[in-house]
């Protein structure tokens, strides 16, 4: 179900919800749960399946849902072993101390019937119960089971927001030389949180602009997560590691996204790295607007460019640029 909402609007209830939910003085107990009431109420299109299982021990939703064209289902949970099907593993934002799968379920289910694809959401272990590595630890442990199934076909793993480090994360712990890397088609980042030991209150006109997060919630989360010393470990701020070895990148985000300058330092080194980039700015939008892409246009791009590169790189002859602008549709690289 798509209902386009004026971006004016659904800007102001993000900053509402954001200052209810996301804030540094809550209990994590108050902020997960508010948040948890919030997702829980956004509508899952037509023909969406949601099935629940653990992998390695980790808890994880496996979304399904009737591809746009209603000529094929794309494949279900038991079919982890025998179809090639495309699967995308995404893991969820919320700073490593709060969110769920529920948190992307729409997301999910969109992608699902746009690309034909199934996607995997983990539930992670949560800081500050679970501090660093836990959730390092389960994203390694939900990919492997991925990457194992000798027939599972291409995978993908994506993450918005603090899931969008985990993912990437996830991406370099693979060695090169492994076949697991090889099977590893692609990553996708949603406004994702890449290095935390960057100062938030760098850019005060971006803390302005932000309507969702701030510095103070995001610094809570860092010290929940990890302490100060660790901070620069590759598998809690990726952008402090080496690049080369990464797959295929499709980087998203707002230009209003308190976050944006750690997608633009990632596409600029992997670039630089000799990465496949593909790289998009949305102007005015605040951090993870893509997540509901049944709301706004732009939500509704950036799911069609995600569609777009999952296609693009779990195709049998790998990946190969449009011939036209090269980025994608909708994206222009800005």
């Amino acid at each position: 179900m798509n209902v386009r909402v004026p971006p004016a609007l659904v800007r102001l209830g993000a900053q509402l919800v954001s200052s209810r939910v996301l804030s540094p003085r809550l209990p994590w107990e108050v902020q997960r749960r508010r948040l948890d009431r919030l997702v829980q109420s956004w509508p899952m299109p037509r023909g969406t399946s949601i099935a629940k299982a653990a992998w390695n021990g980790v808890p994880v939703e496996v979304v399904t849902a009737c591809r746009a064209d209603r000529r094929t289902r794309s494949g279900g949970p038991s079919q982890i072993a025998g179809t090639a099907v495309v699967t995308v593993v995404h893991f969820h934002g919320g700073g490593y101390c709060v969110g769920s799968p529920a948190e992307a379920r729409d997301w999910a289910a969109h992608l699902s019937a746009r690309a034909g694809c199934r996607v995997v959401l983990p539930e992670y272990r949560l800081a500050p119960e679970h501090p660093y590595p836990a959730a390092v630890d389960d994203a390694r442990a939900v990919v492997s089971v991925v990457l194992g199934k000798a027939a599972s076909g291409p995978v993908v793993v994506s993450g918005d927001s603090a899931g969008g480090g985990l993912a990437l994360g996830a991406a370099l712990s693979l060695p090169a030389s492994t076949e697991g890397a090889a099977r590893l088609a692609g990553c996708i980042l949603l406004s994702p949180w890449l290095d935390l030991t960057a100062d938030r209150t760098a850019i005060p006109e971006l803390v302005r602009r932000d309507v969702v997060l701030s510095p103070a919630w995001l610094e809570a989360c860092a010290q929940a997560y990890v302490p100060v010393a660790d901070r620069t470990q590759p598998m809690v701020s990726p952008l402090h590691a080496n690049l080369g070895s990464l797959p295929p990148l499709l980087i998203q985000c707002g230009t209003d996204d308190l976050l944006a300058p750690d997608s633009g330092r990632l596409a600029a080194r992997a670039a630089a790295a000799g990465v496949d980039v593909t790289y998009k700015q949305w102007p005015g939008l605040w951090h993870d607007f893509a997540l509901q892409p049944g709301i706004t246009a732009a939500a509704g791009s950036a799911l069609a460019q995600a569609a777009w590169f999952v296609g693009r790189v779990a195709a049998p002859d790998g990946p190969q640029r449009p011939a036209d602008s090269g980025k994608g549709p909708g994206a222009d690289g800005s």
